[in-house]
């Protein structure tokens, strides 16, 4: 397993992560029997970044890696993130980011992890209502203290992001990035590059869509919250459609499937850039794994961009009130 220096940190990371989130929420229901076989199967293949947040099935997620990770820890990167604050009942009730909700949430999610350290704490969501720089020196303040190893944002916009980091090194930046959310490549990537900031892509294969295996909106399972996404709906789901089509044409020439060509083409944008793709299975942990040893030339590289260019995806990333808390 290639390893890649996480930012500004001591760590070196796997260049595929696994993003753990579908094993408790939003994808459907999945048994936890395989979640944790699959954990254990990154990390005899060589996975040793995982993913998760304390929003995640309002916490059962943390459990779950806690739990999976017991007598394993020493060989994983682990990354949790807090911010997102939801009600006992699910809801999402906004974004916090003040000094004294950034402590509480760092001991419950280590109370949940059973863990002493995180090695990557991130901030979820940039919190408007509060400078950036009170919440990542409250952050830092956990770095000192040894609850937390390294500091990272997700969806942050270019000016928070050079605040942050002047606050207190910044060693990654989680963001949406695939073949069909091409936006970072205008500002983020190349201000990651300037800064010296690992660019952490999740959601790589599009929420599972660039995988081939979505054909109808009925194709998703119960509880899976996909359908209510504006990308998979309507004329947009048709239009998507003909984006994972074109994808699927150039797989097949490499003799691969859909879901390894997208990764690897995240893969090849830069060194710096290290996905994690989200799952509960075995096998499709393995399938994403291949990716790795997918080797894509200048016009194979040529003919994704043709065919997937910077805004081809119909429909925005989150419903409207979601897309309100990116770009923080």
């Amino acid at each position: 397993m290639q390893l890649k220096k996480l930012g500004h940190s001591a760590l070196e990371v796997s260049a595929l992560g696994l993003g753990c989130m579908g094993m408790s929420e939003f994808y459907g229901s999945q048994p936890e029997e395989e979640s944790v076989a699959t954990i254990h199967r990154a990390l005899d293949l060589g996975v040793n970044f995982l993913d998760t947040a304390d929003v995640y099935g309002r916490g059962s997620n943390e459990e779950l890696v806690g739990r999976a990770l017991r007598g394993r820890r020493a060989q994983v990167v682990l990354a949790t993130k807090f911010g997102n604050v939801r009600d006992e009942e699910g809801r999402f009730m906004g974004i916090n980011g003040r000094p004294q909700y950034v402590r509480q949430a760092c001991e419950a999610s280590l109370r949940r992890l059973q863990m002493e350290t995180i090695d990557l704490y991130y901030q979820h969501r940039v919190d408007r209502t509060v400078p950036i720089e009170e919440t990542v020196g409250a952050m830092s303040r956990l770095v000192e203290e040894g609850k937390v190893r390294f500091l990272g944002l997700s969806e942050a916009a270019p000016a928070s992001i050079r605040r942050a980091h002047q606050t207190h090194p910044i060693s990654a930046l989680q963001t949406e990035y695939s073949l069909w959310t091409r936006d970072p490549e205008e500002q983020l990537l190349p201000l990651c590059a300037e800064l010296g900031i690992t660019f952490v892509a999740y959601s790589p294969l599009g929420r599972g869509f660039l995988t081939g295996r979505f054909k109808r909106p009925e194709d998703f399972a119960p509880g899976d919250w996909r359908p209510n996404h504006p990308r998979f709906q309507g004329e947009n789901f048709e239009r998507n459609l003909e984006l994972v089509r074109r994808v699927e044409q150039i797989a097949a020439k490499k003799g691969a499937k859909p879901s390894q060509l997208a990764l690897a083409w995240v893969l090849a944008q830069s060194q710096g850039i290290v996905p994690i793709p989200g799952t509960a299975s075995r096998a499709h942990l393995e399938e994403n794994l291949a990716a790795l040893e997918l080797s894509l030339t200048a016009d194979d590289l040529a003919q994704l961009n043709e065919a997937a260019p910077q805004g081809a995806a119909a429909g925005e990333r989150y419903a409207e009130a979601a897309m309100k808390a990116v770009n923080g």
